[in-house]
């Protein structure tokens, strides 16, 4: 796709959806796209030469800039209904046409048809067999590391005042909606990697229509009554902030390979990003942006970062932040969930420092989060017990006469996991936002 088809489809949103993108200036540059050399960026990993050569690539600056603007090109129209039906037979509709298909929904409105039969058209790269096999590699670590690192996982979709805001928007700054955004985030993940999840029917299937639908809905409560800045912040949730979301165990994972001095994937990495990949797509992301070589990966990532300018503000990411650390998850207040709960939050605690603040205790603390002694130990009684079972999981999987035997367990875990997280929503509730900051 050449730079002119990128932007006639970004531009074609205005003329889809003008509730959401009518007003939207798509030639000018919002302040959030950090493209000039020596601009406060999200790339802390690369020097200013390694960043002056993305920038420097003009088909990559096209795609980084023009995805700032791009939203869901068949969701948003969908959304844009709320007015005439309501925002739950917008949900409502969306469930029975996954479950039944569309034709079992009675008026389905043609936005609602769109949307589902982009969902249902199978990319020409699609090779499901190998997206199964992803999702079998993925079980142990989705089964053994989840409960300790969801929450910290989390917290990297907020560490950017620009990226940050439609969560702040909607009102996610209470420890109990933040309680329900970090647990369907990890009741998305975790569906996704279970036996035939993402097929055609499956509940992953359903759980990517529900996450596109919520994004389009905070696109439309948040664009409609001028309470969002795109001078400043961009659109809402545009394809590049979705990015790091979907994409960032495989690009670590793609950064790992180039290290080792190799341009391939071995065949069980192939199918992790496959996995990736198809997750992707059922979300929303442009083909454009799911690479498929070890350095097409790293360097889409890397210019999404170099592009993103740096900005952390106490109102928006620190209330985000302690909100989430605040957050009690397990399903009840038995003696096992509080322990569980106070190893977890250590976890995380420290796990920000390391990962969010460069270890850099002092930075850690004028963004709120001081990790005590009993917060270290926590941290390195999670990592050893999460850690060692993981390793024995994934041995016994390489020994035949077990395999069958530890995937048909991983499953039950993840099924008894997705049970405490509760009935995931996927909505959001337009009363609950606040305007956006200058």
């Amino acid at each position: 796709m050449d730079k002119q088809q990128i932007w006639d489809q970004v531009r074609s949103q205005a003329i889809a959806t003008p509730s959401i993108y009518g007003a939207v200036d798509f030639d000018a540059v919002p302040e959030r796209f950090a493209g000039a050399a020596g601009d406060p960026n999200e790339l802390r990993s690369a020097s200013e030469a390694e960043r002056a050569q993305l920038l420097a690539d003009d088909r990559l600056m096209t795609l980084i800039r023009a995805y700032t603007f791009m939203g869901d090109r068949v969701a948003d129209p969908y959304a844009a209904l709320m007015p005439e039906y309501g925002f739950k037979r917008l949900i409502d509709m969306v469930d029975q046409a996954c479950k039944n298909g569309i034709d079992s929904v009675a008026d389905a409105p043609p936005e609602l048809r769109t949307f589902i039969a982009a969902m249902e058209t199978v990319p020409d790269w699609l090779d499901m067999a190998m997206v199964e096999e992803g999702a079998r590699l993925e079980r142990a670590a989705m089964a053994i590391m989840s409960p300790i690192a969801i929450r910290a996982a989390f917290i990297a979709t907020f560490m950017n005042r620009y990226a940050a805001l439609p969560m702040a928007l909607t009102g996610a700054l209470s420890n109990e909606s933040a309680a329900r955004r970090v647990k369907e985030t990890a009741t998305f993940f975790a569906t996704s990697v279970l036996p035939g999840a993402l097929a055609r029917g499956g509940d992953g299937f359903r759980a990517a229509a529900m996450v596109r639908l919520m994004h389009a809905m905070v696109r439309f409560n948040a664009m409609r009554k001028g309470r969002w800045d795109v001078s400043v912040y961009g659109v809402p949730i545009p394809q590049v902030d979705q990015m790091p979301a979907g994409l960032i165990s495989v690009t670590m994972m793609a950064a790992g390979v180039l290290r080792q001095g190799r341009s391939e994937f071995t065949a069980e990495e192939r199918a992790r990003v496959e996995l990736s990949r198809y997750r992707c797509y059922l979300l929303g992301l442009p083909e454009t942006l799911l690479a498929t070589t070890p350095k097409e990966i790293v360097t889409l990532m890397a210019a999404s970062l170099a592009t993103l300018r740096s900005g952390f503000d106490d109102d928006t990411c620190g209330n985000l932040l302690r909100a989430t650390l605040g957050a009690y998850l397990p399903p009840d207040n038995s003696l096992t969930s509080r322990v569980f709960d106070r190893v977890e939050k250590g976890f995380s605690k420290v796990f920000f420092v390391k990962n969010y603040a460069g270890g850099d205790a002092a930075r850690a603390a004028g963004m709120g989060v001081v990790p005590n002694a009993l917060d270290k130990a926590c941290y390195g009684i999670a990592a050893a017990v999460a850690g060692s079972r993981l390793l024995a999981y994934r041995l016994a999987m390489n020994i035949p006469m077990l395999a069958g035997a530890v995937d048909r367990r991983l499953v039950a875990i993840i099924g008894k996991q997705l049970a405490s997280w509760g009935h995931a929503h996927f909505t959001t509730d337009a009363s609950a936002y606040r305007p956006s900051a200058p």
